[in-house]
């Protein structure tokens, strides 16, 4: 029988208390100062550890101090800057080209809304949500691979497509906690549910999860 969709609300408002219980030190593992730091450090995580960025940015948040900075950058220096983490020619390109598209139409300052940031050149929706909730302080879930895995096999959300597993959540879980609960999926897929051997026994919320693969042992 499938779950009706109070059911799922009332099973995602325990399945949030007790990870909140367990994971009361879950946050952004991005270091930044300001929310251009965060944009900047968001894209450079995508197909990266959050490790290697801080790693990174140490150094180039010491370099280009506002978006003007990184407008006027060099790519070829900011790829070699960036060269660790990955992809770094589409990177340098997309942090240039949203800084370029900062200062020509908002004055430098990264913008307060998903419409406004996912205009912005390299940003999508999981990097302008991550910078609304976690810069600006707007309830945001941003889906990353942690949170597309988890909330799938707890039975949040279903789907391929991660703009379709976003929705799904909009709708389960409680607004002003967006936010915090994807740092809680996360550091939960981190910890305990991760992609290839999930600690299922070890799992504090395994009596709510309906994974069908799960190990109890």
């Amino acid at each position: 029988m499938a779950e009706s969709a109070a059911a799922k609300k009332a099973r995602a408002r325990e399945l949030i208390r007790i990870l909140e219980r367990d994971y009361s030190d879950a946050k952004i593992a991005l270091d930044f100062g300001s929310p251009l730091e965060l944009l900047v450090a968001t894209i450079l995580a995508a197909q990266c550890t959050d490790e290697r960025v801080n790693q990174v940015t140490k150094v180039l948040f010491k370099k280009y101090l506002s978006a003007a900075d990184y407008a006027r950058a060099v790519p070829a220096a900011v790829e070699r800057e960036i060269h660790s983490t990955g992809f770094y020619k589409a990177k340098a390109r997309a942090i240039i080209g949203m800084a370029k598209d900062l200062v020509a139409k908002h004055r430098g300052q990264v913008p307060q809304t998903l419409e406004e940031l996912v205009a912005l050149p390299g940003v999508g929706r999981k990097t302008a949500n991550v910078v609304l909730g976690n810069a600006y302080g707007q309830p945001a879930i941003a889906v990353d691979t942690h949170v597309f895995r988890v909330s799938q096999r707890l039975g949040l959300a279903k789907s391929d497509d991660p703009e379709q597993v976003h929705a799904q959540l909009c709708l389960v879980l409680p607004k002003p906690k967006w936010t915090q609960i994807t740092h809680l999926l996360t550091t939960h897929g981190r910890r305990i549910c991760q992609a290839r051997k999930p600690a299922c026994p070890e799992c504090p919320v395994r009596a709510l999860c309906p994974w069908p693969e799960k190990s109890l042992r």
